[in-house]
């Protein structure tokens, strides 16, 4: 079980440079189970540094992903627009593991994404392909933050909790980069209102390697 770690207010995040990264990835999938043999693996990693001392987004990066146990699926294609092609011209999974620890600090920064999806995809797939988990041990899942601060009874989808945050969505869902783009715009709009909670224990510690 992941150890928990305590969550500190967007201002008051350090390292990286004072920034923040916000990640979004899509995966292989299917209308139903998966063809035999074939495991779910990242296509794209969708990020969006925040800066929440000027309160923007101040960059905007799409890494993809080639897969090695599974193929891009019609259905995949439909929900991300994402192609076989697409992503055959990606990175492998490792080399984009490495580019984002290089390239984007996300060892130091503090990260957040909507729910605990993509921080478990990143941990099963490191330890299975025996790959150096990238990110630090702070980890803010923002739709838990966005559905306490709403007072709301269920968890939204990002889709849902723009509309509700009367913020239009950018760009494509599903689209990692695009999704990515959105949930800052979330995280930003929550640090607004004073929202965003010190000391609440939603981040995670996953293990690492």
């Amino acid at each position: 079980m992941p150890r928990r770690a305590r969550l500190p207010t967007l201002g008051g995040m350090d390292d990286g440079g004072g920034l923040w990264n916000v990640v979004d990835v899509e995966a292989t999938c299917w209308d139903g189970q998966p063809p035999p043999g074939a495991v779910s693996e990242i296509i794209e990693i969708g990020l969006t540094v925040v800066d929440p001392g000027r309160g923007e987004r101040v960059g905007r990066h799409r890494i993809l992903v080639r897969p090695e146990r599974s193929s891009v699926s019609a259905f995949c294609t439909a929900l991300t627009g994402l192609t076989q092609a697409e992503v055959d011209t990606g990175l492998g999974f490792a080399e984009a593991c490495r580019l984002l620890a290089a390239e984007h600090r996300s060892g130091s920064r503090p990260w957040a994404s909507w729910g605990d999806y993509d921080r478990h995809q990143f941990t099963r797939q490191c330890a299975a392909t025996r790959t150096e988990y990238p990110f630090g041990r702070l980890h803010t899942n923002a739709k838990a933050v966005f559905t306490e601060a709403h007072g709301l009874r269920r968890r939204p989808g990002m889709a849902r909790a723009l509309e509700i945050a009367g913020l239009p969505l950018e760009g494509r869902h599903h689209r990692g980069e695009d999704d990515a783009w959105n949930i800052a715009a979330l995280v930003l709009g929550l640090s607004a209102r004073g929202a965003w909670p010190a000391g609440a224990a939603l981040g995670g510690r996953p293990a690492t390697g």
